[in-house]
């Protein structure tokens, strides 16, 4: 294997000469700007001036044409470069001592590492930054259809326990190995092979007739973790159905897979606890770092990648609430009441003061935006309801068009759109009259919240029903108006 090759012509770390600053500027710095945008007609000028150009680096952290090309995607480019290299060319390494199969595998284009390594069958066991294999890296980008293909062309005896253990857990937390990921076009097909490459890595660990892995890499306990922590329900599913057993397994801090989603808010793990009748009641009961139990982490706030999933700091709360809630059904009433090591029982308020704060601001804030749309919508139909479009008769005062049925239209829709509006404004008011207690944030601030909403909306929606029906009148009435004359001449002649 060879390490840190390098360029042979260029030499890009020096340029205390005018004679290095010419080569850079009528050599290297066209072919980075051909590489980088892909065309081959402009880096071919170059390299049939300067044939060796192509196995030499061109920038200063040592990287050569083919590291550029395959970082930018270009395929083409790639094919045509290839073709000219010799295959240790390919072996070239920067500063980091990445190949250019290593800058491939980090974008995650197959068809660039099919043709280098078509070229080079030794490129996938050439490591790259802190001793990575192209197969690690393009696993912790998350690149499924790069890792799968990778995986069949690294030889097995030139990955280390330590190698595989590592992959086979990056697969886990990136989620590569979960089904219903859109992992590519014919997303069975990469599904399949994502699954079978786990399984097969997880084989290789596992493996029975190795005595020289260490008890550690051999245990699944430590996947175990990283699959809860990620909230890699499918996967752990496979773990538990193998080795049942794990259930009663425990991290450093006396959790459970368990207290791990509780704490991640997995609830597909979490949900796991029905499926297996009374021993729920025994694990519920593990008492961990600072006797906290089940509920006390439940009640702490939730990671920020678990907050955000729903927006407003107002719904936030609802969320940690419903959180908190659903554990303390599944608890033992007497547990529900314990008190950790600082004397403290499980509460929301302590971990969610700031959460409150922000969610009374929110909502307060979202009332006060909207009940100003509501009011002007109030207002406006109010007016609306005694101005009857095109007018009324003067002799009875009944509307001109009473008989259309558009007038109706407008009616009915005027009436709802005032009414829905009114109710708008009377939610909003209450919200911003509420005491903002913390159950408040459970149901009826969020009530409310889509109570007034809800028919802002309908409101909208129906004030402009009647402005059409109104458009539709006085046009109609307008048409009518120039016709009319036009049919009296015609009936007289």
């Amino acid at each position: 294997m060879k390490l840190m090759q390098k360029a042979s012509v260029v030499n890009l770390t020096m340029f205390n000469s005018g004679e290095a600053r010419d080569q850079y500027l009528a050599i290297c710095l066209p072919l980075y700007q051909a590489a980088l945008k892909g065309d081959w007609k402009a880096a071919n000028g170059v390299i049939e001036i300067f044939p060796t150009v192509i196995r030499s680096s061109i920038t200063k952290g040592w990287e050569t044409a083919l590291h550029i090309a395959a970082a930018a995607k270009r395929i083409h480019f790639v094919e045509e470069l290839v073709g000219l290299m010799n295959p240790e060319d390919l072996e070239l390494q920067n500063s980091n001592g990445n190949t250019a199969l290593c800058f491939a595998a980090a974008a995650g284009t197959v068809r660039i590492a099919e043709v280098m390594i078509n070229k080079n069958e030794r490129l996938p066991m050439i490591r790259g930054s802190q001793g990575m294999t192209p197969l690690y890296m393009a696993a912790l980008l998350g690149h499924s259809d790069m890792v799968w293909y990778l995986y069949q062309k690294t030889k097995s005896e030139d990955l280390s326990d330590e190698d595989r253990i590592g992959i086979l857990n990056t697969c886990v937390s990136t989620d590569l190995y979960v089904p219903g990921r859109k992992v590519g076009h014919d997303k069975s097909l990469k599904q399949a092979q994502a699954f079978e490459l786990v399984r097969l890595l997880w084989k290789m660990v596992i493996k029975q007739d190795d005595s020289e892995i260490s008890d550690l890499i051999r245990s699944p306990s430590r996947l175990l973790f990283v699959a809860a922590e990620h909230g890699n329900t499918k996967f752990l599913i496979e773990l538990i159905e193998a080795y049942p057993d794990l259930i009663w397994k425990v991290n450093s801090q006396n959790q459970s897979i368990f207290h791990v989603a509780v704490l991640h808010r997995h609830a597909g793990i979490f949900n796991i606890l029905y499926e297996i009748g009374s021993i729920k009641d025994l694990i519920t009961a593990y008492r961990v770092e600072d006797r906290n139990n089940m509920l006390h982490l439940a009640a702490k706030l939730a990671p920020p990648n678990q907050l955000n999933i729903v927006s407003g700091a107002a719904l936030q709360m609802q969320r940690e609430l419903l959180w908190f809630k659903e554990v303390e059904k599944i608890m033992q009433p007497s547990y529900v009441e314990k008190k950790n090591s600082k004397g403290k029982t499980a509460l929301v308020t302590e971990e969610h003061k700031n959460l409150v704060e922000k969610g009374e601001a929110w909502m307060k804030n979202t009332a006060s935006q909207s009940i100003v749309v509501a009011t002007l919508i109030a207002t406006v139909m109010f007016a609306a309801a005694f101005t009857v479009p095109c007018g009324n008769d003067n002799n009875t005062g009944i509307p001109m068009f009473r008989k259309d049925s558009s007038l109706m239209v407008f009616a009915i829709s005027d009436a709802i759109a005032l009414v829905t509006s009114s109710t708008s404004v009377l939610m909003f008011l209450s919200i911003l009259t509420s005491r903002y207690a913390e159950n408040d944030f459970l149901e009826s601030l969020p009530i409310k919240l889509m109570i007034g909403l809800t028919t802002l909306f309908i409101s909208i929606t129906t004030m402009m029903v009647a402005f059409g029906a109104t458009f539709f009148i006085i046009t109609v009435n307008k048409i009518l108006n120039r016709i009319r004359p036009h049919c009296l001449i015609i009936e007289i002649n």
